[in-house]
């Protein structure tokens, strides 16, 4: 796990070693342990390095044997020992023991075709001399980062967005469209990001860029589709792969652990990783009835794990804001991310290495709001038009029980499900200052995703969308952005190649009924996961949000609301009122309130202050921003 960044002119003009430099102070969390500089002419690669495989040896950037490739790679490649031995007897010679380098040797047999046979998460470029072409790539399901941005001058690519607008200097400005996306969805989708003119490049993505040409193209889809198969093969196929993967996720020369909540996903990989030897686990919660620890602590007793828990007190939360929201690059209004970086800061004292259960619920069905289909079957024999004029008269009707769910009845799928967040729909328009008719909403945003699986059943559908947006938005991008705030490389092993392809496969109903998600995979798991976490609900991180707003807190979200940057954009009054009706418990605004505030912190950190630092938290000095020895390879 690393921090990596490229830059190449399109008109011949040498690459600045002291601008690769400066971007890689902004991510020094994502690589303490060394830094490398490679430059050749009018192309650049920074490294920083986070040794967590052949530690002493596998280095960066590196060069095939003839020294006409150079790679720097973020992640981990799983898969990279088969393919060794493999590219062995074609007669390529390695010069580590890394999993990275085995990238390079398959881009000389196969191309830009290599990420073909990467089982893992990645996200890295390869200056090819020969051909001079800059190739770059992101992982399956987009488990790592990487951002571009490029002019008619030059391209320049990173780990980390905050890397790209120490380079743009004073060209950077927030992006009005996807501001609007982010109020709805709760992130910025792919491709876009708040800054204007900036990129993510998409899961399943490459990049290639010849001359002052720049190309991205798919390379792969998750593609749902059913298989005749017997029940009891697919417990058999889920639990053989899902073994397979979680033995591969542990490879490492470093310490290892694993997160472990009251859930089924995280408990399973914490099961199956126990039976390859002792095993550190890490949770936290927060004060009440659904505290995770509860639950986590019971199930490492069972287990016999070193187990460490944290209870996050309100102050401790708010306390850890500001540098969550730095830490993010783009602003995620998910109020999980801060339990989630005291979690990772936690174990970082303890593991360099953690798995996580992130991906799960995506490929096995385990939103409960993938049961809606099933719940609203009765509503499937009235005719579109029938369903129009219904809805029409239901909407403007007084408030009554069962309201929410006629009109969710009467609405299609496309209209009602864009994800696993939507905020600001409806109200949009009364939150923003200025209404653009250019501008396109969230829900015309996932048209082109459902395009790509018409016909299939709605519980797959919701699910492709998730996999196309929810993930890589929200839960990927808070995942890999706060494990690696504390330098610790987060691996997700549901989220492989192999694994997803025995999913893809099993039947929506097998996946998901009336009274439970994820069926067959809890069937999978028993006699793996302790019975009291087997059938039990999803909890997620259940942060207090909504209460803590409803005091002083409330007040202190929207001062800063209104004294930040974005008044410019939001009408003061309508989110005063927010808080207010929020505060009096008429209406449950928390997750709105919240939005902004993170949306408002955001932009003073990246807009108002300059090139943005980390916030420091009370007491600490401020340091140099690199503790290492750089290291520049000029050729």
């Amino acid at each position: 796990m690393c921090g990596i960044n490229g830059m190449m002119f399109f008109n011949q003009q040498e690459v600045c070693r002291a601008s690769l430099q400066n971007m890689g102070n902004q991510m020094v969390h994502r690589g303490p342990d060394e830094e490398d500089i490679w430059v050749e002419k009018n192309v650049g690669l920074g490294f920083r390095r986070l040794s967590i495989i052949d530690v002493e040896h596998a280095k960066q950037p590196i060069t095939n044997e003839d020294e006409t490739l150079v790679l720097i790679c973020n992640g981990e490649i799983y898969n990279y020992k088969g393919l060794r031995e493999e590219l062995q007897t074609r007669g390529h010679q390695f010069k580590t023991n890394g999993d990275a380098e085995t990238i390079l040797h398959l881009y000389e047999e196969y191309g830009v075709d290599c990420v073909d046979h990467l089982r893992g998460m990645f996200a890295f470029m390869i200056w090819d001399m020969k051909t001079e072409t800059l190739f770059a790539a992101r992982d399956h399901f987009g488990i790592k980062p990487f951002y571009y941005f490029y002019n008619d001058e030059k391209i320049v690519c990173s780990s980390e967005l905050k890397s790209i607008t120490q380079e743009m200097g004073s060209l950077k400005e927030l992006d009005p469209q996807s501001m609007l996306y982010y109020l709805t969805f709760q992130y910025v989708p792919d491709p876009r990001t708040m800054i204007k003119g900036v990129s993510k490049l998409p899961p399943a993505h490459r990049l290639i860029v010849k001359g002052n040409k720049v190309k991205v193209e798919r390379y792969w889809q998750p593609t749902f589709e059913e298989e005749e198969q017997s029940e009891k093969e697919m417990r058999k196929n889920i639990l053989e792969t899902m073994e397979e993967s979680v033995q591969l996720h542990m490879q490492s020369d470093v310490p290892t652990g694993c997160f472990l909540s009251s859930g089924i996903d995280s408990t399973a990989i914490a099961s199956l990783m126990r039976k390859h030897g002792p095993l550190k686990t890490f949770s936290i919660g927060f004060e009440g009835k659904q505290n995770e620890c509860d639950v986590a602590r019971q199930t490492a007793e069972i287990l016999g794990t070193d187990h460490h828990e944290s209870i996050v007190s309100e102050s401790e939360f708010f306390g850890a804001v500001s540098e969550v929201v730095w830490y993010q690059d783009d602003p995620v209004a998910d109020p999980s991310a801060v339990p989630l970086f005291l979690l990772s800061k936690m174990a970082s004292k303890h593991v360099k290495v953690v798995l996580s259960g992130e991906g799960a619920d995506e490929l096995f069905g385990g939103y409960r709001i993938y049961q809606e289909p099933e719940a609203l079957r009765h509503f499937q024999w009235m005719p579109s038009d029938l369903k129009t004029r219904v809805r029409s008269v239901v909407q403007y009707a007084p408030s009554f029980y069962g309201k929410n769910f006629l009109l969710r009845g009467l609405t299609s799928l496309e209209d009602r499900f864009i994800g696993n967040a939507k905020l600001f729909t409806e109200d949009l328009y009364d939150v923003l200052r200025e209404r653009n008719d250019s501008f396109h909403n969230a829900f015309e945003w996932t048209k082109q995703y459902y395009a790509e699986v018409e016909g299939l059943d709605d519980v797959t559908r919701m699910q492709f969308i998730d996999m196309n947006l929810w993930l890589p938005g929200n839960i990927l991008a808070k995942g890999d952005k706060m494990s690696m705030a504390h330098s610790l490389e987060l691996r997700v092993p549901f989220l492989d190649r192999e694994l997803f392809d025995v999913a893809r496969k099993i039947p929506a109903s097998s996946r998901v009924d009336n009274k439970t998600t994820k069926r067959i995979f809890r069937e999978a798991m028993d006699g793996v996961v302790p019975d009291h976490v087997l059938n039990r609900a999803k909890l997620g991180f259940p942060v207090p949000l909504r209460k803590w707003l409803q005091g002083p807190r409330g007040d202190m979200c929207l001062s800063l609301i209104q004294s930040s940057g974005i008044s410019k954009y939001i009408h003061a009054d309508y989110v005063e009122r927010l808080v207010r009706e929020h505060q009096t418990g008429k209406k449950d605004h928390a997750r709105k309130i919240w939005a902004l505030y993170v949306l408002a912190k955001w932009h003073i950190h990246y807009l108002e202050e300059g090139q943005p630092k980390v916030p420091l938290q009370e007491g600490q000095q401020e340091q140099s921003p690199t503790e290492q020895p750089v290291i520049d390879h000029v050729v």
